[in-house]
Order: C-alpha cells, then structure tokens, then sequence
C-alpha cells in the first residue's frame, strides 16, 4: 500500500454538502456521543494526524479512512480557531447527551413549571406559564406538550441575543474560493433564521413523540406499579429521538450558505461590485 497522497481537502467536510444526505452524514459524524468517551491521549493522537497532514506530513501506514476519522475527531473535541481543547458538555457530540438530560427532566416534571423554569429566558416562562394556565382545563396529554412551545420561544429569543453582535456588525461574506469580501447583516439574520428553525425542528421529534408513549404507558399496570421508571424512561426516549432529530435537522440548511449579491446591503453590494464585478453569489458559515 502507497503512502496517503497530500491533496484530500480535511478543511472541508468529507461529503457533498449541497445535498441533505450529505449534510446528514456529516452532522451524524459531528454529533456522534460515542466521541465524548474517547482519552486524551486518543484526542491528541487524532490532533497529530490532522496538524501533520495539513503540514504536508503523512503518519505512516494511515488510511484514507483513518485520516478522516482522526479529523472528525479532532473537530469534536477542538476548537477550530484556537486549537484549544473545548469544555466536555461544550462539544457537538455533547449535544444529544446534555439536551436528552434537559428535554428529558423537562418533560417528566412539566406539572412544575413554575419552579423549572426560574432559571430560563422571560420568553420562555411567559409561555410556558401562559400555555400552563390556558391548559388547565384540558386533558393531561395537551400539558406535556407545553415545553415544547416553551422551548421554541427560548430558541427565537436566546439565538438572536447570543448573535447580537452579528446582527449589529454583521458576519463575513466570501466568494466561492473562499476570499472575503466583507461583513453582512442581511447575511447574519439569513443564518440566524435558519438555525432557529433547526433548533426548533430538532426539538419537535424529542418533546413530542415521548409525550404520547409516555401517556400511553402511565396508564398500564406495568408502569402503575413502579413509577419510579417514569423519569428514566423518558429521558431515554427523548435520547432515541435526538440522536437521530439532530444531526438531520442540523443538516437542513448547508453550514457553507449562500445569499445572491442583490440581496445585500446597497453599500456592501457596491463594494464587492466594484472589486469583483463577476461575483453574483456570495457564502457565508450560517453558525449552529
């Protein structure tokens, strides 16, 4: 076997991202769990590969397989500018694990509301809350539900404040081959949409398929008689749907997005008119 050539683009992700299957293999791998019980010594180890293959440098006898495996893993657990290492519960394949715990607990004592949500956004309790009273009279189904709408109001409100500086700043824009042309707020609110409605797609499998299995089972003997599986029932639930609701909704839109010259800002559409009057589309990273 031939030593691993030096021209396999690691920057870019390995599948096609212009289709949705491309893009959900891709996030399946970002968000794989299984990252999160690998050693330092395995990070490290990956971190090698990938910073010598970009160095010109192949480890010997290395795959193409194992190249790409080592740059997934390296992008699971570092930070793509820094090179730092990130914090545990910080990482994409932290992500099924830290929100199956969270939607899972939310759901199982949605009856106190009240006390769960203290420590959320204004948007979200007054939903919450106001959804709680307008479901009172209900059946105890409709209540579970009302995380859900909670959860979607946190999503629109908490994206935008956290990405304020991009909505006042704007995020960079570039051609195709990646040169930047400079800062659009109309590009930032594009991306910030798209990753709301992301958020909130990726909660409707986990905050509402359990919901109706779970009050379907309250009512058997099976769990009558040992409530205590309640809560770790759920939680499991919500964990099937979101290892599958969130690499796929993470890939409806493509993380290198586009947006045509004429819906940009005049100022910005005169500049790059005026350094590159060819270009007619631009990119920009839409953020997760």
């Amino acid at each position: 076997m031939g030593e691993l050539p030096l021209d396999i683009n690691i920057q870019e992700p390995r599948w096609d991202q212009s289709t949705f299957l491309g893009r959900a293999r891709h996030f399946f791998t970002v968000t794989d769990p299984r990252n999160l019980l690998l050693s330092g010594a395995q990070l490290e180890a990956s971190r090698n590969i990938v910073q010598n293959y970009r160095a010109g440098v192949v480890t010997p006898g290395i795959t193409e397989d194992q190249l790409w495996r080592a740059k997934y893993v390296y992008d699971s657990a570092f930070h793509p500018d820094t090179g730092e290492k990130v914090v545990l519960i910080g990482r994409m394949s932290a992500q099924v694990p830290m929100n199956m715990t969270i939607t899972g607990c939310m759901l199982t004592f949605y009856r106190q509301l009240g006390t769960a949500y203290v420590s959320a956004t204004t948007g979200a309790v007054a939903t919450a809350l106001g959804l709680k009273s307008l479901t009172k009279h209900l059946p105890p189904l409709v209540g579970r539900f009302v995380p859900f709408a909670a959860v979607a109001a946190a999503n629109c409100i908490n994206i935008p404040l956290m990405r304020q500086r991009e909505l006042q700043v704007g995020i960079p824009v570039a051609d195709e081959a990646g040169q930047r042309l400079g800062y659009s707020v109309t590009a930032a609110k594009q991306g910030i949409f798209q990753v709301v409605i992301s958020r909130i797609c990726m909660a409707i499998p986990a905050m509402a398929i359990p919901p109706l299995i779970m009050d379907t089972l309250e009512k058997k003997d099976f769990l009558k008689r040992r409530p205590w599986l309640g809560a770790p029932l759920q939680v499991g639930l919500v964990g099937f749907c979101l290892v599958f609701a969130t690499p796929l909704c993470c890939a409806l839109f493509p993380q290198k997005s586009s947006i045509h010259i004429s819906n940009l800002e005049p100022e910005l559409r005169a500049q790059i008119h005026e350094q590159n009057p060819s270009v007619e589309v631009v990119y920009y990273n839409k953020g997760l």
